[in-house]
């Protein structure tokens, strides 16, 4: 799943229990279960319902008072728990992930610095939409390609309102590809109901040192990002913008309204490629909080394009439709 309804959800419910945790030094552990079940459906070819694991997680953290305004934490959290099928998660590839695992250092006067594997500070900043919603097989991906591991990286305080994101991937001699730094930098700022942030990646290490190893990097021209977003009490506002030379534009513009304990979202993606294609995404989601503890919900998403969805035919050969559509329902307990 995409992980911003979650790891709010997660941040408020731990909330309490991480105080009591600190009491006696011990650190906190927290997870989930998620559980999803999808209609994917090829315009004038396969059509599939599969239930699904989507993205069962388990993680520890912990933090201490180094010095008066000095704090040490770190956390580890593992994905890919392959909850719906034991025959799969006894697999030996591809399952039981390092999602993110890092230590680092924060304060009132400097802000937060650390180190290790964890969703950037471009993705922060300015990816909110591809990162909302829950199974998310049709959202359009932006294209960046540094992190998630081997990162050091820093956010600043909150100056007035703006706070400064920086962070450098260290990339060293490995079977992967040369040495290489590449970079990210951020900027978000927030005024009372409105929220905007721009990110730039500098993409000079590659795919390689990724979790997409097998495919090649595109170039590495810089991607920049820009997002703007408004609440208005119950209803929040998005748009962004992400452009890589020689690649693509992707656009984005989404609402989410809240309505006690309801959710209901609406987004139109559009990707336009640089060879000429085009692709696009409308999305909608109904969630509903069983509880503090629990949430079910409803995603459909429809895709368009210029043949940009492959699928195999009977004999295994690919095939590609202009059009695909999803309809998920989904169930997720966390604690």
């Amino acid at each position: 799943m995409k992980k911003t309804i979650l790891a709010s959800a997660i941040a408020a419910a731990t909330f309490s229990g991480a105080a009591l945790a600190q009491e006696s030094n011990l650190p906190t552990v927290y997870g989930n279960i998620q559980y999803a079940i999808a209609h994917d459906n090829f315009d004038g070819g396969n059509s599939s319902i599969n239930h699904r694991d989507n993205g069962s997680t388990l993680g520890v953290l912990h933090d201490h008072e180094i010095a008066p305004g000095l704090t040490g934490f770190f956390k580890i959290e593992i994905d890919r728990l392959g909850a719906d099928d034991i025959n799969s998660a006894n697999e030996p590839v591809g399952r039981f992930r390092i999602d993110e695992a890092y230590i680092g250092v924060k304060g009132d006067s400097f802000g937060q610095l650390w180190v290790g594997t964890d969703d950037t500070i471009y993705e922060l900043a300015v990816t909110e939409i591809s990162e909302f919603y829950e199974v998310a097989l049709l959202n359009q991906a932006v294209s960046y390609d540094t992190g998630e591991g081997d990162m050091v990286q820093y956010l600043s305080p909150n100056f007035s309102g703006l706070t400064i994101g920086a962070a450098v991937q260290v990339n060293g001699d490995d079977e992967f590809g040369k040495k290489s730094y590449p970079w990210q930098l951020a900027a978000m700022y927030e005024v009372d109901a409105l929220e905007l942030a721009f990110a730039v990646d500098s993409n000079d290490g590659g795919r390689a040192y990724n979790r997409i190893r097998t495919v090649p990097s595109v170039n590495n021209e810089n991607t920049y990002g820009l997002r703007a977003s408004y609440n208005l009490d119950n209803l929040r506002l998005t748009g962004e913008f992400h452009t890589r030379k020689d690649v693509a534009d992707t656009f984005g513009a989404m609402g989410v309204y809240t309505l006690g304990k309801n959710q209901f979202a609406l987004s139109y993606e559009l990707t336009d490629f640089d060879n000429g294609d085009k692709a696009d995404t409308i999305t909608l989601q109904a969630l509903h909080n069983l509880s503090d503890h629990m949430y079910v919900y409803f995603e459909g998403y429809l895709g368009g394009g210029d043949d940009v969805y492959e699928y195999e035919d009977s004999l295994g050969n690919p095939v590609f439709t202009d059009e695909r559509s999803i309809a998920a329902i989904g169930a997720v307990y966390y604690f």
